[in-house]
């Protein structure tokens, strides 16, 4: 079977989303692919039917499907006129600092979040309100009124929040908060030392536990290496002071801890898919282009 490894466009890249309105008039196949991101689909008109790995769905008017990270799908048309809404979204773009012990739900670990979409067959009235929330980041990203980014952001995560208060199967993996509140001091000690070395010995300590131990316990908790999870913070901070601060990019890879700075493109380009010189330059054009509207 042979299958394409789509690459998502932003519109905007503060957003790490691209959102847009499908109209089919005739029959069609779209063949296997993914993508990183994260995929919903609502059909407004028509009937839409969607194989996700091993799994179909037949969307009609008012349904919703969500397709995981990476996922091979395609989907069919066929019988008549066919209007629906794609977003596609980076999931981990919509963690931060806070809502960062609530990621490994979403890493997929166990289940595809493909199995998910139980929740909108059961629960007819959490599909409407998912769906109206599409519709209204769809209307945010085409109108973009002042602020908008903050109102897509927003309403992101509330489709994050309904998908984890409504898994009655507990299919998006499930851990006990005590779990993540032994993490809270190690967590609060990266954020203190962003722009330092962070010594993961000096955490082991803190968190009363052994290298080992630590280790395993940490990716198992948050879904992701301790390692990563440092290196993702500094980015973010990164991204941050780079729109922020009127800063060299050597002065931005000192800042953070990251002064080796074939080190710091690799890890920006891992997490951002350009280069911090060209991230800044997309950041200031979105900002001067918004601004003119």
């Amino acid at each position: 079977m042979e299958y394409t490894n789509e690459k998502v466009h932003y519109e905007n890249p503060l957003l790490s989303l691209r959102v847009l309105m499908v109209n089919r008039e005739k029959e069609l196949m779209i063949a296997w692919h993914y993508h990183r991101e994260v995929e919903l689909l609502l059909v407004e008109n028509g009937t839409l039917e969607v194989y996700v790995d091993d799994e179909f769905y037949c969307l009609q008017e008012g349904d919703l499907a969500i397709i995981g990270h990476s996922q091979l799908h395609r989907d069919r048309s066929s019988g008549g006129p066919l209007q629906y809404v794609v977003l596609q979204f980076d999931l981990e773009k919509f963690f931060d600092h806070s809502t960062m012990p609530y990621i490994r739900y979403f890493f997929e670990s166990e289940h595809p979040l493909s199995r998910a979409n139980y929740i909108f067959k059961e629960k007819p009235e959490i599909r409407k309100e998912i769906a109206d929330i599409v519709r209204e980041i769809h209307k945010e990203t085409v109108v973009k009124e002042n602020g908008y980014e903050l109102a897509v952001d927003l309403l992101i995560k509330k489709i994050i929040l309904l998908l984890l208060r409504n898994d009655q199967r507990k299919v998006l993996t499930e851990q006990e908060n005590f779990d993540r509140m032994r993490l809270k001091d190690v967590l609060r000690y990266v954020e203190s030392r962003l722009g330092e070395k962070i010594s993961i010995k000096e955490v082991c300590k803190l968190a009363n536990m052994s290298y080992y131990y630590f280790v395993k316990f940490f990716k198992k908790t948050l879904g992701m290496s301790f390692t990563e999870y440092v290196n993702y913070r500094k980015i973010k901070w990164a991204e941050r002071l780079l729109v922020t601060k009127d800063l060299s990019i050597a002065e931005v890879g000192d800042q953070i801890g990251m002064p080796n700075m074939a080190h710091f493109y690799k890890m920006f380009k891992k997490y951002n898919d350009c280069s911090p010189k060209e991230y800044q330059k997309r950041m200031f054009a979105t900002k001067k282009s918004s601004s003119s509207l």
